[in-house]
């Protein structure tokens, strides 16, 4: 039982319709001689800008682009150090004029390989940051430097780790140097 219900606006009348949709009435319409101006089309821009922002100038992309430079760099030049940590721990114990030999060699294997996960990943991490507020126009430079002292903060842990467990490294901070 199929029952035909009317359609919208199959009832009413055309200038009803048009009251309806808030259209003015046929005879106020503009003549063909006269067309109406098209209402302004909104532009649209390519990013999405956040209410009062301001488009990112070249200088702060520029910036935050030297910063980040230097970040690659300074990971790039990391890597070796972190991953031969015993090594590195050894001529730290030196400069400091520590006594002994660092002889934790697993454990700082072991965190060695983690600073390097950490600083890849606190990289990696700053990067996406910075663009991500770069294609919204938001400032950016400061994303590199707040990024660089997390991650700096993270790995230190990292090294102090294998550094405070191996006993001469300990020994060497608690004995007062000879004057």
């Amino acid at each position: 039982m199929s029952v035909d219900r009317p359609q919208y606006g199959e009832y009413a009348t055309p200038e009803e319709q048009r009251a309806r949709a808030g259209l003015p009435p046929v005879e106020q319409m503009p003549t063909a001689s006269a067309p109406a101006p098209a209402p302004p089309v909104p532009q649209q821009s390519a990013a999405p800008v956040a209410p009062g922002a301001r488009p990112a100038s070249r200088a702060q992309v520029l910036i935050t682009a030297v910063l980040l430079g230097v970040g690659v760099v300074n990971v790039l030049s990391s890597i070796p150090q972190f991953l031969d940590l015993s090594a590195t721990l050894q001529q730290t114990l030196e400069v400091l004029g520590g006594e002994g030999t660092f002889s934790n060699f697993a454990v700082a294997r072991t965190w060695g390989v983690i600073a390097v996960l950490v600083l890849v990943a606190g990289y990696a991490a700053t990067v996406w940051l910075s663009v991500r507020r770069i294609r919204r126009s938001r400032s950016s430079w400061w994303v590199p430097l707040v990024g660089f002292a997390v991650t700096m903060v993270a790995v230190s842990i990292c090294v102090s780790v294998p550094m405070f467990g191996d006993p001469a490294f300990t020994q060497s901070l608690l004995t007062p140097p000879a004057g």
